[in-house]
């Protein structure tokens, strides 16, 4: 990766919650940001409001050429793309019994099929300069943890690592990345307007008795992104605390003091 000019990321689901952390950090690291979002005006104040030759773009990544133009954006305005954030995601719950086709289909299409078509868009860029990053954000619910109305998330999230495997190989000898970090409970809008009594109950069920802030899940993603990580490929980050760790509440309560 060329050190002799700012280096460029695209951020997917760029506008809100992770996403905008994601943006965030690797803004204040010093990269230019490409804010992608399906509402433009979001993605626009979002690039605003963290600066460093941040833009925004609006895009539905579930359609293929909707992914290949928010590429096409990022080389027009910027010249090059060395970090893919693949993290446009949506989490509505569908209990198994009541799941519609509709209910599935949009939870696949914009978790999965936007990560694999962002990803396809990237690659005739990062092929061109020899090397790249694609950093997905997967989650533990699926490839580790379950909850109730989300089996359609979980099998997204699942299906980011099966994809990000073989990618991975894929595109090793072009010398492209592709990681994974999973994120735990995160502070972000939607949580925090769940309550106070719903955060400290999510907080008791985590050893280290908070939730993770965004900023944590944008290091993660910065160090796939370094090239310190230049040898480290189809791999994960748990970035959640320590919650899947205990085997039952009751190892949380044998902590004591």
């Amino acid at each position: 990766m060329s050190s002799d000019r700012t280096r460029i990321a695209i951020v997917t689901g760029g506008s809100k919650g992770i996403g905008k952390g994601i943006a965030k950090g690797f803004s204040d690291a010093g990269y230019s940001v490409l804010v992608v979002s399906r509402n433009e005006a979001e993605a626009s104040a979002v690039a605003a409001e963290i600066g460093g030759g941040a833009s925004g773009f609006a895009a539905d990544l579930s359609r293929p050429e909707a992914a290949k133009a928010m590429a096409a954006a990022a080389v027009e305005r910027y010249g090059a793309i060395d970090v893919l954030c693949a993290n446009a995601g949506i989490f509505p719950s569908a209990k198994l019994s009541e799941m519609t086709e509709a209910d599935f289909d949009l939870v696949i299409n914009a978790n999965l099929k936007s990560t694999v078509f962002s990803a396809q868009a990237v690659l005739p860029a990062m092929k061109a300069a020899g090397a790249g990053r694609i950093v997905l954000t997967s989650s533990i619910t699926g490839p580790i943890t379950g909850y109730p109305g989300w089996s359609h998330y979980g099998a997204s999230k699942s299906g980011q690592l099966g994809f990000m495997r073989t990618a991975a190989v894929e595109l090793a000898p072009f010398g492209i990345t592709v990681n994974a970090v999973m994120p735990g409970n995160i502070l972000t809008e939607g949580l925090a307007g769940m309550g106070q009594d719903y955060l400290d109950q999510m907080s008791a069920c985590i050893p280290m008795k908070r939730l993770g802030a965004v900023s944590d899940i944008a290091n993660a993603a910065l160090y796939f992104a370094s090239e310190g990580a230049g040898y480290v490929t189809g791999q994960t980050i748990v970035v959640d605390g320590g919650q899947v760790l205990p085997e039952s509440p009751g190892a949380l309560d044998a902590m004591g003091d």
